[in-house]
């Protein structure tokens, strides 16, 4: 704490008392590159984390139970202390989703966030961006827009029809401004992801945010603030067309500023 208060505060050289118990706490401890300094803990316990391991594997410890959620082709997938851990495939989105859910992770979709936050809109946009990229990597989208947007939807009904989230998020927008809240039980398991979020005030949140953008691949934004390994393993596999794209939306609207971003979109405070 005094080295700190040196460092920090500009005129902190010129108290004597500080320095002089500086030199006092010298004496005792001697020189640290030759005495080593032990700490009183040496073991820190995550209660939540991510490990790249096993291609990837997610570990959410609770009171009761230990919930692991991996690809289930990982190996020792159930292997381990049954009676303990619970094992989730990360294929199985009902599951998963009901997990985070039971556990108190996540927001479910209401007026009182969604509308103020513009988080169906910023999804809408991802999933047609995303539809645009699968049927034109090549395409130059250097002078994309709102405008242009929303006539290439115009003009490519049936991909919007086939794929089917960007209607879905429509009339998720519609239920929610008329109730104040969607039915989540009649939603797609898969497209639950969508329109939800991690609760900000959790203390997984980070990590529920990450969890939630592997079952939403076309939000790149998402991915990329939550998801640095998921977003540059899609990343590799971009077109260089979509690569320059992928990098001017995020300049416009995450690293323009990234904490009144994720403020916004996903009620994270820091």
């Amino acid at each position: 704490k005094l080295v700190d208060r040196l460092k920090q505060e500009p005129d902190a050289w010129r108290d004597n008392a500080m320095l002089e118990r500086m030199v006092e706490l010298a004496k005792v401890c001697g020189d640290i590159r030759e005495n080593a300094l032990v700490p009183d803990q040496v073991i820190f316990r995550h209660n939540a984390y991510w490990t790249s391991h096993f291609g990837g594997l997610y570990v959410f410890v609770d009171p009761d139970m230990t919930t692991v959620i991996s690809d289930p082709a990982a190996p020792g997938f159930r292997r381990s202390r049954p009676w303990q851990v619970s094992y989730l495939s990360i294929r199985d989105a009902d599951k998963v989703f009901k997990f985070l859910a039971a556990t108190g992770r996540i927001e479910l979709p209401r007026a009182s966030w969604i509308e103020s936050s513009g988080y169906l809109e910023h999804r809408a946009e991802m999933v047609v961006r995303a539809l645009i990229r699968d049927a034109e990597p090549n395409r130059n989208l250097t002078d994309v827009d709102k405008v242009w947007l929303q006539t290439w939807i115009h003009g490519h009904t049936d991909l919007i029809t086939k794929d089917g989230n960007f209607p879905f998020l429509n009339a998720a927008k519609r239920e929610i401004a008329q109730y104040g809240h969607l039915k989540i039980e009649d939603v797609f398991p898969q497209q639950r992801f969508l329109v939800i979020r991690a609760r900000p005030d959790h203390p997984d949140a980070w990590l529920t945010n990450q969890l939630i953008s592997d079952f939403v691949p076309q939000d790149f934004v998402s991915r990329y603030v939550f998801n640095k390994p998921g977003f540059y393993r899609d990343y590799d596999g971009f077109s260089d067309a979509w690569r320059s794209h992928v990098v001017d939306v995020l300049k416009t609207t995450y690293l323009k500023d990234k904490a009144a971003f994720r403020t916004r979109l996903y009620g994270l405070t820091d």
